[in-house]
């Protein structure tokens, strides 16, 4: 293998090397992404029942004024029987505190169920509170161990970097310049090996005169029908 064909297959190892930091580093925030994603759906859950909560109290404040003007409503009505004069009157004004009273009971009946279910979505937010706290604990202990694992990789990160640049200094600049411009429709397969004689890019059958060119490996060959760069493995039989 050429001085320069060895340079471009080193280099793309050690670009695929430094592209996969990138899901290595996903995977290291993942746990953290997943906690930080649930205190936000608690925050939400939370913030939905401060409104709810809200909602029922004015709803209580309501009721305890209806309460209030019923039950004025009834003194009235009180201070009324004892000036009735005729049964008419006593039989309609009794008809009017009667209809007072059972407004009066729903409304006494409406404070309770209300009260009921602010007792209930207290209770829930109560245990999301809980739940709030117990996942900011854990998210402290994910950022510690995520900050840990960060620096071992940013220095590894570090380490291939400074493997490229010194690679890249030593290159020839118009090698460089074609492998570039392979690599930005290629990505990490700008430079793949020859196996059983297809090109691992593509997958696709190599000419034997190509195959025989690769086999020397005395000058960068590309493949005829991807335009990939092609070597070939000293391990392949």
């Amino acid at each position: 293998m050429n001085k320069y064909l060895e340079q471009l297959v080193s280099l793309s190892k050690i670009d695929q090397e430094i592209d996969s930091f990138e899901p290595k580093i996903e995977s290291i925030n993942k746990n953290l992404k997943e906690v930080e994603n649930k205190i936000d759906k608690i925050n939400i859950q939370l913030n939905n029942y401060d409104d709810e909560i809200k909602d029922i109290q004015n709803q209580k404040s309501q009721n305890n004024t209806h309460i209030l003007e019923f039950s004025a409503k009834i003194k009235e009505f009180s201070k009324k029987s004892a000036m009735v004069k005729t049964e008419k009157e006593a039989n309609a004004l009794k008809i009017e505190e009667d209809i007072a009273k059972e407004q009066l009971d729903a409304a006494n009946d409406e404070i309770i169920r209300l009260d009921k279910i602010l007792e209930n979505k207290e209770s829930y937010k109560k245990e999301l509170f809980t739940e709030k706290e117990d996942l900011e604990k854990q998210l402290e202990q994910i950022k510690l161990e995520v900050q840990e694992q960060m620096k071992v990789l940013e220095k590894d990160r570090m380490n291939v970097y400074d493997k490229k640049t010194k690679l890249v200094e030593e290159m020839n600049q118009k090698v460089l310049g074609f492998y570039e411009k392979i690599r930005k429709w290629a990505k990490n397969t700008a430079v793949v090996p020859v196996k059983k004689q297809a090109c691992y890019g593509c997958f696709m059958r190599i000419y034997d005169k190509t195959y025989l060119s690769i086999i020397k490996g005395e000058e960068i060959v590309t493949c005829p029908h991807c335009g990939r760069i092609l070597y070939k493995e000293s391990q392949e039989n």
